[in-house]
């Protein structure tokens, strides 16, 4: 759970949930008479908030969730807050929206039957120089399974997954500059399935039968430590139009710290955002993850290609690499239209993943400024994939 898409919620539930969302004037910004939720939220966004969740994803056939948001502040940082939102002319609010602390619990049911239940919490303190982010819960989880890197079945494998994990990080701000660095960890304890035994025979390559039986059939624990170094510079948390994120994490699983697997994980994420021109901007995005493993990981715990046009986990490898390119016209300060393409890459081998075959996916979507005074959008992207059509409701940036 990141915290761009933590902090959607409170304006997804201003479309949404609010009772008052047709009539009042708490929407309609007097500068340009436009539907806006800058002032319901900063008259509203703190406490408890319910948030309904729409999920899209073909791998689970869509669904739909509940989110409760629960805000921790002391109430003169509230009071301070609310001051600064509320000021008519103040276009970046965004730094006054979060307060010091939120926690969150999260409940969802897809349409093949899939669920997951669990919170997290995001804490900030000693004036933001620390941050600490980490959640957890329980899943049961049914995902095609289509191979692993070079690995290609004759058909896909529905697996369940029964699976608790616990995922936090904290990061110290590094003197007066805008990197972050801190210890991360993750555990996974899980129960690996497939829905009909039979799928596995005949189905599998000979050569790997007896060990990708043995994975799809078994209990599991992955436990891995290690770091994130972070570089932000920004100019919004939740729709940016200029500035850079780096993050890179490194972590290791080992027997040592509970892991039944022991193998290294890289991953590198790079965010670009650029204005061009008066109404046109870029946005370029890289990331590759890499597995370094003597043997074949569980399919919960091998990277794989998240981009717009695929699929959670169709494609997985214990190498992945892809890029992204989205550009955005300005129609006014209400409306953009974007156009994205994206192509990326699974392998066994890191050394081998130029060489395999690139998926491929591109899509075009709009944006509304929902929130002037806090730079917010909301819209919707729709992509082609390799094998099929998947629209996307879009809170903030995509990324």
């Amino acid at each position: 759970m990141n915290i761009s898409k933590l902090t959607t919620s409170i304006f997804i539930l201003s479309l949404f949930a609010s009772k008052s969302f047709a009539s009042s004037n708490q929407f309609i910004d007097i500068l340009d008479g436009q539907f806006d939720a800058s002032q319901y939220l900063s008259e509203n966004a703190y406490g408890f908030l319910p948030v309904p969740i729409i999920i899209t994803d073909p791998a689970v056939d869509g669904g739909l969730g509940m989110m409760g948001l629960f805000f921790h502040e002391e109430e003169k940082e509230k009071n301070a807050r609310l001051a600064a939102m509320q000021k008519i002319d103040n276009d970046d609010a965004a730094a006054s929206l979060m307060p010091p602390s939120i926690s969150a619990l999260i409940g969802a049911y897809t349409g093949n039957n899939s669920y997951f239940a669990g919170g997290g919490h995001m804490g900030f303190f000693k004036k933001g120089t620390i941050r600490y982010m980490g959640g957890g819960g329980y899943g049961d989880i049914n995902l095609d399974f289509y191979g692993s890197g070079d690995i290609v079945l004759n058909k896909p494998i529905q697996l369940n997954t029964k699976a608790m994990a616990v995922m936090q990080t904290i990061k110290f701000k590094i003197a007066n500059s805008s990197f972050y660095l801190g210890p991360t960890h993750r555990y996974i304890n899980a129960d690996i399935s497939p829905a009909n035994l039979d799928d596995l025979i005949g189905n599998l390559p000979p050569e790997w039968q007896e060990s990708l039986t043995d994975l799809l059939t078994k209990k599991i624990t992955t436990s891995g430590a290690g770091f994130t170094l972070e570089y932000d510079t920004r100019n919004n948390l939740f729709s940016p139009k200029t500035g850079l994120k780096y993050e890179l994490s490194h972590l290791w699983f080992d027997d040592a710290i509970g892991s039944d697997i022991n193998y290294q994980l890289t991953e590198f994420t790079g965010l670009h955002y650029f204005q061009v021109a008066k109404k046109w901007r870029t946005a370029f995005r890289a990331e590759v993850e890499y597995a370094n493993s003597d043997q074949l990981l569980p399919p919960y715990a091998t990277p794989s290609i998240s981009m717009r046009g695929i699929p959670a986990g169709r494609y997985q490898g214990n190498a992945i690499g892809l890029t992204e390119l989205e550009v955005i016209y300005e129609i006014n300060h209400r409306w953009e239209i974007n156009v994205f393409a994206g192509v990326g890459k699974a392998s066994s081998e890191f050394s081998s993943l130029l060489d395999s075959e690139s998926k491929v996916s591109q899509g075009i979507g709009f944006r509304y400024l929902i929130a002037r005074r806090y730079g917010f959008n909301m819209g919707i992207d729709i992509a082609k994939g390799p094998e099929e059509n998947v629209f996307y409701i879009q809170a903030g940036s995509a990324w």
